[in-house]
């Protein structure tokens, strides 16, 4: 192909700058963010605790860091973005071998964030019925991302023959169906993305909320659509994953959309908290209305409004007085069943 590619004259294509800017920019944003978030919970919040959905999306994060250098150092070091044919032949085993690095990287990664969402909702909607869900759904996740990447590790035997394969001859090992793997993987987590936007749009119509904040949470909780998307896209990219005559080039795709999506899901757990900030620093937009707070202090204090009649606390108060988890909560108790 070399030989060829010369002799016609064809392009020497390389996108590997692409996936740098990409992996740089959102790899830095995505660690910010949950900084941010960290510090707001433990410092600006009501109660000042930080809860075990944010100890997990931090420890996401912890992966993040080498996620990014071997994305960096390794990936693009050894040729993503270009074809396979104008590196070096000890090129491709390197690379082979740190995109199962990476690939054991995103597999934990995002059955963190998965969890960590589990477990916010977990806090946030009380009701026996949707917690029985919501811990089936937890479980889930932990199993799911335990049995992945158990399966990664030994999806070739020994484990050096996924990236050994291309320069022993005769082969010395075996690997079982890759394409299965990658697919399985993918439509799942796919199914789990979907199942996790479901559950807390079908609890929010059951609370009592201004209209302001209704339309506020569902944006919220619909942004989370974007993590499906990309989910969506990458579940494109695998459809040929263990059949390819140009990784370096053809998984530049899959590499992509792999690290955008773990980037974009830890970026969606944190938009419950990214919205409280946003409520802070602009009260008067994202208030309710003072008739709306006069109703939520009542119920607060007392139970009834100054109508006599029994007032229901709303999903969102004011943000000096309550956090998003602990309001609706409070709110949820009337809507057990």
């Amino acid at each position: 192909m070399n030989l060829t590619q010369t002799a016609c004259g064809r392009p020497y294509r390389d996108e590997s700058g692409q996936y740098t800017s990409m992996n740089i920019a959102s790899g830095v944003v995505t660690i910010l963010l949950v900084i941010v978030r960290l510090l707001f919970k433990r410092y600006l919040s009501d109660n000042g605790q930080i809860g075990p959905d944010d100890w997990v999306i931090f420890a996401a994060i912890v992966i993040s860091v080498p996620a990014i250098v071997i994305n960096q150092v390794g990936l693009v070091g050894h040729g993503i973005g270009k074809d396979i044919w104008t590196l070096p032949a000890p090129e491709l085993p390197l690379f082979a071998k740190f995109f199962f690095i990476g690939e054991v990287f995103y597999l934990v990664q995002m059955s963190l964030v998965k969890l960590s969402l589990s477990l916010f909702y977990l806090y946030v909607f009380p009701g026996p019925n949707i917690r029985r869900l919501l811990i089936g759904t937890a479980i889930f996740n932990i199993v799911f991302g335990v049995v992945f990447v158990i399966t990664a590790m030994t999806q070739c035997v020994p484990l050096d023959y996924y990236w050994a394969q291309y320069y022993d001859y005769p082969p010395k090992g075996r690997c079982f169906d890759l394409n299965a793997f990658a697919w399985a993987n993918a439509g799942l987590g796919l199914a789990v993305d979907v199942w996790m936007i479901i559950l807390p749009l079908i609890q929010i119509k059951r609370l009592n909320l201004h209209w302001k904040k209704k339309i506020g949470v569902v944006v919220m909780f619909i942004l989370g659509t974007f993590v499906s998307i990309i989910s969506l896209l990458r579940l494109k990219s695998v459809i040929f994953f263990a059949e390819l005559i140009n990784p370096t080039w053809d998984q530049w795709n899959v590499a992509w959309w792999s690290t955008m999506e773990v980037n974009i899901g830890i970026i969606c757990t944190c938009l419950p908290t990214v919205r409280l900030i946003l409520q802070r620093m602009f009260p008067k937009i994202l208030s309710a209305g003072d008739e709306q707070s006069n109703d939520n202090r009542a119920s607060r204090v007392g139970g009834t409004s100054s109508r006599g009649e029994t007032q229901r606390p709303t999903f969102l108060v004011e943000l000096s007085t309550t956090t998003l988890a602990t309001d609706a909560r409070s709110s949820y108790k009337h809507f057990d069943n």
